[in-house]
């Protein structure tokens, strides 16, 4: 059994270090995940002794935060034995043991990620979203953890990529990193936005941690390639080639009525300006009729829906309603516009397909007993023709 624990380490990491400090360092990586994990006052699991005599299970500033799941104990030579807690707060020597270990914790994973990708992946997914903790809150160190950050991706299945694999995987005329946000793994491989980088073949990053929506806006970039939401408007798939081995690309592209589809448009956005904040013809929508995406500039979907859930914010930002013109049901509304009796049936599509796109997004239907009855309408009307 080892120190702080019960299961059996997944890594165990043993130095000393000599020179003008002198210690001991004997640190291990649990194989399970802690149940208190994310509790807010849970602190690291790292002793400290001076000459083999137990100080503190919990010196501050020994070990980071987004490290807190690290057990073992560091033995210190150069410290007094009677040092008291308040005088190891911002202490110059923890502040030298601390730099080391996030170093020597940060090249062992490495190590371990380059060698046993499959023991990484365990260990990325008990611990990676506390390790992406560090990249907002470790400025010194944020470069080295990039390295270790490992992702799901609509290209792999089950496999983790890292962000220089990403990078290195990057198609022809792509500037940035693509990623889409939720909370469930399965959903958002589901999302009609991806439609469009799937049959570009651009690979999109799939985060289901809170801690991403935090981390992003303060990386940024990751070698000079912009992190970009696949949510958000302005995605430039028009840049990329289409994927060669894309099963659509020697299809007859399909054509659509610009003139119906504007006219489409225009009472679409009549309908429901009170609820959105364009229509707009979508770039990366394939198969599915509508979607909403954010502005750019705008909150992201999932950040919104995060502080909503937190009641600190109020109200709903006005979203874009993309929609696909080649799709056959707005091909057909788009035909049916001016025709004798079809106004209110284009009106009702309009609110429906604005649900159908918030339902995707896993969000609540704001009046049910209206998609009920404009539903229940479609439907009566399509069993009588």
């Amino acid at each position: 059994r080892h120190v702080g624990g019960f299961d059996k380490p997944w890594l165990i990491l043993h130095w000393n270090v000599e020179g003008t400090l002198e210690y001991r360092n004997l640190l291990y990586v649990p194989s399970a995940k802690p149940f208190d994990l994310f509790d807010p006052s849970r602190k690291h699991g790292v002793g400290l002794y001076v000459k083999r005599v137990f100080i503190t299970a919990e010196a501050d500033g020994l070990v980071p935060p987004w490290l807190r799941f690290l057990r073992g104990v560091v033995d210190s030579e150069d410290l007094p034995l009677n040092v008291s807690r308040e005088l190891l707060q911002d202490n110059p020597m923890i502040t030298h043991m601390r730099k080391a270990i996030v170093k020597r914790v940060l090249i062992e994973l490495g190590k371990k990620a380059a060698k046993t990708p499959d023991e990484y992946k365990t260990f990325w997914n008990n611990f990676g979203a506390v390790i992406k903790e560090g990249l907002y809150e470790d400025f010194e160190n944020r470069d080295e953890i990039l390295k270790v950050v490992r992702f799901h991706s609509t290209t792999s299945s089950d496999d983790l990529v890292s962000l220089a694999d990403y990078v290195g995987r990057m198609k022809e005329g792509q500037d940035a990193i693509y990623y889409i946000s939720g909370e469930d793994l399965d959903q958002i491989r589901k999302s009609p936005q991806l439609e469009g980088f799937a049959s570009k073949g651009i690979e999109v990053l799939l985060l289901t941690d809170a801690v991403d929506d935090f981390w992003i806006p303060s990386i940024g970039v990751f070698e000079e390639k912009p992190f970009k939401s696949a949510t958000r408007a302005g995605a430039d798939l028009d840049k990329v080639e289409t994927a060669e081995n894309d099963d659509k690309k020697d299809e007859v592209e399909v054509s659509f009525d610009e003139s119906k589809v504007d006219a489409l448009i225009a009472i679409f956005k009549l309908t429901l300006q009170e609820e959105i904040k364009d229509v707009r013809i979508s770039e990366r929508l394939t198969d599915s009729a509508v979607c909403l995406v954010s502005d750019e500039g705008d909150m992201d979907l999932r950040i919104e829906r995060m502080l909503k859930q937190h009641n600190q914010l109020d109200e709903t930002l006005k979203r874009i309603l993309e929609i696909n013109p080649t799709h056959p049901l707005i091909t057909s509304l788009a035909g049916s516009v001016g025709k004798d009796g079809a106004g209110e049936k284009v009106k009702d599509a309009a609110w429906l397909l604005l649900d159908e796109a918030r339902i995707m997004e896993g969000e609540q239907v704001p009046d049910p007993s209206a998609f009920s009855r404009r539903l229940n309408a479609v439907m009566s009307g399509g069993l009588q023709s």
